[in-house]
């Protein structure tokens, strides 16, 4: 029944078209036969072959009399000055630059790394923080002594031969993560060098997955949209239609027994895996010679990314860009540089202190300590919980453990990570097939983690080159049996040849073969070690500004900045609410009158208020001063943008706190907005007026009063809004009873798998699927005041509790941990909702336990104290069944002191551990409680 666009229409009829047969097209075009045959002159008239395995590398402008190796060599000379400053070059730095200088010379590749470190060095030069590189462009040199990567091969033992191989030339392929906010800009100056004709991105196709196929022969057909969805359904996500009809019993009964259902599904499967849009790659970009029309057509893409892209695809299967010999880049966005582009400019303005990211040292001991104890959300590469778990195992100490864990950390060599832990604590002997083994794996502690391990392995004990090395690295690597029998008997003759033996290399190349596959890039690892180095290092020393850009970065996320406030008060720092008087659009730091830092929620993070909304507060409170009114906000903020919605979520957040009650702003909000629409009709009126140059008289608004909003709803608006509970938390009122009955949420990771546990806390999400067999799941997000969890539910406990998982409920559940895939979850086993008549029982059943230990002390004169310097506290029968928890928490608050406190209950006096100094103030604080009377 939707109106249905042109293009719609048009994309309906040309795939109508593509399911009819020959006869059934020859009869569309009965009236105008010659169409069909003049479509097949053209394309028989066509004559046109492009050329195959010839590069076009653009040329980088040079500067007079020099050659583009020349003056890379010039550059390298420059950059060892640079890198090593005062130091005389060593004999094994100017081999390798002559060898990766004569290589690049053969290949002639010159030109291309004089063009990317041209562009990565305008970049860091115009403050874009620029990632220390990824792949295996780290093992060169060259790279690093031009600045287009940041990690010293030789010292980390990173290889060339990973990059560029002599013996397998192939284009070299640099890609490059920038901050994500400034990536465009980089790419604006790289058209602006070279011609915008001669740069352009790269297209990439998306294909018709199986439930969107049944989905689009469906619509081009005809068939009413909740058949075709029912159909949709039935396909498992990331499974093909045929796999399907094998493996679901209900799809294939289903295509068996309707006859519609069996003509949709034959028809969705002709059109699965087929192009179904054009859209730009991510990140690629090729930049030519002459303009990129020479080479390729070109096209524009619209959608989430609009561009002039070409029609050559640069995809594993196809890589059309490459075969044509075109030069293909990555620029890649990176948020987590963008996060340490923010910390360092907001580190710059709080403290006045410039850091150099770049040189910052890589044995710092608070970032290990940081490491050690697994306080790793939010730094890079390090935050899942499986990781954090491993990282308390290693307790690493050195940078080498950090680019061990990023390789290791990944399905396949995970399984690894255990004998990597025991071998650094010496927990379990090390063995090594030969010797020469010890010195490439030392640093691994005797297990094989990186492709360069395979690579010097073969070098060392068959005697290959690294080039050769490295095309048994990529044969192994990719198990065609061809290759890998022919490369092992290789190998072994080698190991004979070196004098190492048959026996010793037919184990070893047993050792390497199943390694080869998993083995990962010790390059592209060493890349991302730093970046998780560099953040987890700016999270120990400046953490308030570390989470401030952190949150700022996520501030679209609602998930991720309830994960990362938590984070942030678990670190001692508290997030303050939002406000228009403090509020910047991004999160803020604030430094108190006490001298803490603490942060301030972005405005941006609330939910339906708009960043035009959020920067124009901001602008405003810039020019005029704080707004010390509910009329001068809504008279001041001159936006439209400004409507009952926007209004209305901040009201809600809180950020309106001070101009009066929440609840009484929100059933104000017509008068609210009325006030500001009389004022703009007044002003246009006052500015066509004979006394247009004198000021406008404001007025306050006049609220009507109304009753306050309860804690939970007020609770629920923020978590709504924010994300997460800012001015309080569902929990705390239950807080002593699950002190005594149920295991916080942050201390579940220290339990092992398939631990029975009791936890408790509110119920934040709920998300209902259907399994492949048809059985429903829940997923299901539990908080606490320490932590979040994941709760798996399904099978009978699903069956059983069903709709009883309700959002904002406070429960207490019986689960099971679960460690799988390194994820730390629970599988609920039990459910019990909590009340307030939950906790007047606890209270009652405490109130009892306290009395009868304080009878029985009174039975033992030992057990009595000594003096009578106490304050005896009387609690009255009926006292609401809070109050022995906020009697609790209003003691914690009193200096320590000498006066000994009890607790007088249904007559019997009760000794408790608290011993303060209380003032007279404090004495009206404890009157002031329900039920409750100081006596002595």
């Amino acid at each position: 029944n939707k109106k249905v666009t042109d293009k719609e229409r048009f994309s309906m009829m040309a795939l109508d078209l593509s399911l009819r047969s020959p006869e059934a097209m020859a009869d569309i075009f009965k009236d105008i036969p010659e169409a069909i045959k003049n479509t097949e002159k053209i394309a028989d008239a066509c004559d046109f072959k492009i050329k195959m395995g010839e590069n076009y590398l653009p040329e980088f402008p040079l500067p007079k009399e020099k050659t583009s190796d020349s003056y890379l060599h010039e550059l390298c000379e420059l950059g060892l000055q640079k890198r090593f400053p005062g130091k005389v070059a060593t004999e094994e730095q100017r081999t390798r630059l002559e060898y990766e200088l004569s290589v690049i010379k053969k290949t002639g590749y010159a030109h291309y790394f004089l063009i990317v470190q041209d562009f990565v060095n305008w970049a860091k030069n115009n403050g874009v923080i620029v990632g220390p590189g990824r792949g295996s462009a780290a093992g060169s040199l060259v790279a690093y002594l031009t600045g287009i990567t940041n990690l010293d091969p030789i010292r980390y033992n990173l290889l060339f031969e990973r990059f560029l191989n002599p013996e397998r030339i192939s284009m070299p392929d640099v890609d490059m993560d920038f901050a994500d906010d400034r990536r465009d800009d980089v790419l604006n100056y790289v058209r602006g060098k070279y011609g915008n004709d001669h740069v352009a991105q790269i297209i990439t196709f998306g294909t018709m997955a199986a439930r969107a196929a049944v989905r689009d022969v469906g619509r081009a057909l005809g068939f009413p949209y909740d058949f075709c969805d029912k159909t949709s359904k039935m396909i498992p996500m990331f499974t093909s239609i045929t796999k399907a009809l094998d493996e679901v019993p209900e799809f294939k009964q289903w295509y068996a027994s309707n006859a519609d259902a069996k003509r949709l599904i034959d028809a969705a499967m002709k059109v699965e895996g087929l192009v179904r849009h054009a859209s730009m790659h991510a990140c690629g970009v090729v930049i030519t010679k002459d303009p990129v029309t020479e080479y390729t057509p070109l096209q524009r893409v619209s959608g989430a990314h609009e561009g002039v892209v070409t029609q050559y695809s640069a995809s594993t299967k196809s890589n059309a860009v490459e075969k044509i010999g075109l030069l293909k880049m990555d620029f890649l966005g990176l948020k987590n540089l963008t996060i340490i582009q923010n910390t360092l400019r907001i580190v710059r303005k709080i403290k006045d202190a410039n850091i150099d990211i770049e040189r910052i040292p890589l044995d710092d001991e608070l970032t290990f300590r940081l490491l050690q104890e697994a306080r790793t959300t939010g730094v890079f590469q390090l935050e899942s919980s499986g990781m954090k778990r491993y990282l308390k195992q290693l307790k690493p100490t050195v940078f080498e453990d950090i680019i061990a864990m990023v390789a290791l950390y990944r399905p396949g060599p995970m399984e690894y990570i255990p004998d990597f832990i025991s071998g650094k604590h010496g927990t379990k002997k090390i063995k090594y097939l030969h010797p020469i083994l010890e010195p490439i794996l030392r640093n691994t502690y005797g297990v094989a983690v990186y492709q360069e391990q395979l690579m010097q392995i073969a070098r060392d004990l068959a005697g290959f080159s690294l080039g050769e090395a490295d095309v048994l690295r990529k044969a192994v690597g990719k198990k065609i049996k061809e290759l890998v029998k022919k490369q092992r008997e290789k190998f072994i003759e080698g190991c004979i040849r070196q004098g190492i033996g048959k026996n010793i290399g037919e184990k070893v190349f047993a050792f390497i073969e199943p390694f080869a596959g998993y083995g990962f890039n010790r390059s592209h690892a060493a890349c991302y070690a730093l970046i998780g180095y560099q953040t987890a290092y700016l999270k120990a020393h400046y953490p308030a500004e570390f989470m401030a850009a952190l949150l700022t970065s996520d501030q679209d996320n609602i998930d991720r900045i309830a994960i990362e406030v938590n984070e942030t008060r678990e670190m001692g720092i508290e997030v303050l609410p939002p406000h228009i008087n403090e509020s910047f659009g991004e999160f803020a730091v604030i430094i108190g009158e006490d001298g803490k830092e603490r942060i301030r929620f972005g405005l941006n993070a609330i939910k339906n208020v708009g960043h035009i909304v959020a920067q124009e507060i901001v602008d405003e409170r810039k020019r005029g001063g704080i707004y010390a009114s509910l009329g001068q906000f809504i008279e001041r903020v001159k936006t439209k943008d400004l409507n009952k919605k926007s209004v209305e979520a901040l009201i809600k957040v809180g950020a309106l706190e001070g101009f009066g009650e929440r609840n009484q702003l929100l059933e104000n909000i017509d008068v609210i907005l009325r006030h500001g629409k009389n004022l703009k009709a007044i002003t246009d009126t006052h500015q066509n007026s004979l006394f247009s140059d004198m000021a406008l008289p404001t007025s306050e608004i006049q609220l009507s009063p109304s009753i306050p909003v309860t804690k939970r709803v007020r609770l629920g608006w923020e978590k709504e809004l924010l994300g997460l509970y800012v001015s309080d938390h569902p929990v705390r009122e239950y807080q002593e009873y699950f002190d005594k009955t149920t295991t916080p949420l942050n201390a579940l990771d220290k339990k092992p798998d398939d631990a029975n546990v009791r936890i408790g806390g509110v119920i934040t999400n709920v998300r209902k699927i259907l399994t492949k067999n048809q059985s429903t799941m829940y997923f299901v997000g539990l908080e606490d005041l320490t932590g979040r969890i994941e709760l798996l539910v399904f099978g009978k406990m699903a069956e059983r509790t069903g709709e009883s998982w309700i959002e904002d409920e406070v429960v207490i559940v019986d689960a099971r941990v679960s460690h799988k895939d390194g994820m730390l979850k629970c599988v609920a086993e039990g459910l019990e909702r909590v009340s307030q008549n939950t906790i007047h029982q606890f209270a009652r059943a405490e109130a009892t336990r306290l009395q009868n230990n304080a009878l029985r002390g009174a039975n033992n004169p030992a057990a009595r104290p000594k003096d009578d310097n106490r304050l005896v506290i009387a609690i009255s029968d009926n006292a609401p069944a809070k109050t022995i928890e906020h009697l609790s928490q209003l003691l914690k608050t009193i200096p320590v002191g000498s006066k000994k406190v009890a607790v007088r209950i249904q007559g019997a006096t009760i000794e408790t551990t608290f011993s303060i100094a209380p003032t007279e103030e404090h004495i009206i604080q404890i009157n002031n409680l329900d039920g409750v009377e100081a006596v002595a």
